[in-house]
């Protein structure tokens, strides 16, 4: 698979495809159904998938708080293993923002990828201002020769599948709620970075990862599985805040234990998926305490994982 930044001098094995349109954050199902989609109209195309980084939301509101599900290489791994052969990553900056609809299809659709067909969720809106919709897009893309195929949400007993939903359920700490709708469960990913190596003094070493620019799910302790960078996963217990038992932390990361594993992680890049949610984050009278609870901790997590969780 490969990923596009930009639109404008794409070679030809990169053009002339069948092309999914949206932000894509999280890649759920619903995504999933749009791609499928797109592959079903022309399987004899390659499938690509047109998104934008970074996310509109954060060129817009670039005050507001972290709020991502996947950033791109997550995303794109994602993407290729529904099937998608080309990633067009469009920037979105204040030009792209002040295009027109019309010109997005001509100039970006059209003329850049060289789009033969387009799927996208009935509540698709681009171009300045949001100015065109799904009816708009049939139109623009019928007067290019291009087809078009709008897909209906996906639903389940309360309602479309959305980011909007996982991200709630995730802040809620319902990891396994996110993982329903997702068809995966979510993950941190990120490069290990050095912290104070505290939990190595007590036998619980961990794989620092600073949040970034992703979600802040729930505080509190989950149990994980960690994905390492020669495709192993190992099942762990890791913590998700500010550490106000150790003086706190102005921002949260998370702290990975991962169970019987002995090597050094640092600057490598790791995907540690929340499974289940623990206990909420809380400050102890003293480190001998947090220890004890780390203990109290690891086991419930082995616990969950080894069921099948």
């Amino acid at each position: 698979m490969s990923v596009w930044r930009d639109w404008r001098s794409l070679p030809g094995e990169a053009r002339g495809g069948t092309v999914a349109l949206g932000n894509f954050d999280g890649v759920h199902l619903g995504h999933a159904e749009v791609l499928k989609a797109a592959h079903q109209a022309r399987p004899d195309l390659p499938l690509a998938a047109l998104t934008f980084e970074p996310h509109p939301r954060e060129h817009f509101r670039p005050e507001d708080p972290p709020f991502r599900l996947t950033l791109l290489p997550a995303k794109a791994a994602a993407l290729e293993a529904l099937g998608v052969r080309h990633v067009h990553a469009v920037p979105f900056d204040a030009v792209l923002a002040a295009m027109s609809a019309e010109a997005f299809v001509e100039e970006v659709l059209h003329r850049g990828l060289g789009a033969r067909h387009l799927a996208c969720g009935s509540d698709f809106a681009f171009g300045h201002r949001r100015g065109g919709d799904v009816a708009f897009l049939r139109e623009a893309a019928e007067a290019r020769g291009i087809g078009l195929t709008v897909v209906p949400h996906l639903s389940d007993a309360e309602g479309p599948v959305s980011s909007t939903r996982i991200r709630r359920a995730l802040q809620d700490g319902y990891p396994e709620r996110a993982a329903a709708k997702l068809g995966r469960d979510w993950a941190i990913r990120g490069e290990v970075a050095h912290g104070d190596k505290r939990g190595r003094t007590v036998g619980f070493p961990t794989a620092n990862i600073p949040l970034g620019r992703h979600l802040e799910p729930a505080r509190g302790v989950y149990a994980v599985r960690a994905t390492l960078p020669d495709g192993r996963v190992v099942p762990g217990v890791a913590n998700l805040g500010r550490r106000p038992t150790l003086g706190g932390d102005p921002v949260s990361r998370l702290e990975a234990h991962l169970f019987d594993y002995e090597g050094d992680l640092y600057g490598q890049e790791l995907a540690v998926a929340l499974v289940a949610f623990l206990r909420e984050e809380r400050k102890f009278p003293d480190f001998p305490a947090l220890v004890a609870q780390i203990a109290t901790d690891a086991a419930a997590a082995r616990a969950v994982l080894s069921s099948g969780a």
